[in-house]
């Protein structure tokens, strides 16, 4: 099993920055891809961001240009630098990380941007 669990949420006003931190635990070895989703009230998961073990990216063309995901192999943690933020990037945001064919999920952390 793998343990999942993000931080960094928050309330920011629009054009602010936050920086999310997610930290795999567990049974860690042969993680490959992490990554970030978000779920809006109402609306269903969507991708932000993915990233590799060999740090190849993609990300939403929503988040292109504004945010950046990185990982640490060596603390099992992915990062998610969001800038220009904007209301509707107002949502639960969610960790995934993947070992083998397993995908884990986190609890998700809160983002609220204000306008």
């Amino acid at each position: 099993q793998v343990q999942v669990m993000e931080s960094g949420g928050g309330l920011v006003q629009a054009g602010g920055s936050l920086r999310l931190s997610c930290a795999a635990s567990g049974s860690i070895f042969s993680i490959n891809g992490m990554g970030w989703y978000r779920q809006a009230p109402g609306k269903q998961r969507e991708l932000v961001a993915t990233i590799t073990s060999g740090r190849s990216t993609n990300y939403s063309d929503s988040a292109k240009g504004r945010f950046t995901i990185s990982r640490d192999n060596g603390k099992n943690t992915v990062y998610l630098q969001m800038n220009s933020l904007k209301p509707e990037d107002t949502g639960v945001y969610y960790c995934k990380v993947n070992r083998g064919s397993m995908g884990y999920w986190g609890h998700g952390t809160q983002v609220t941007v204000s306008s």
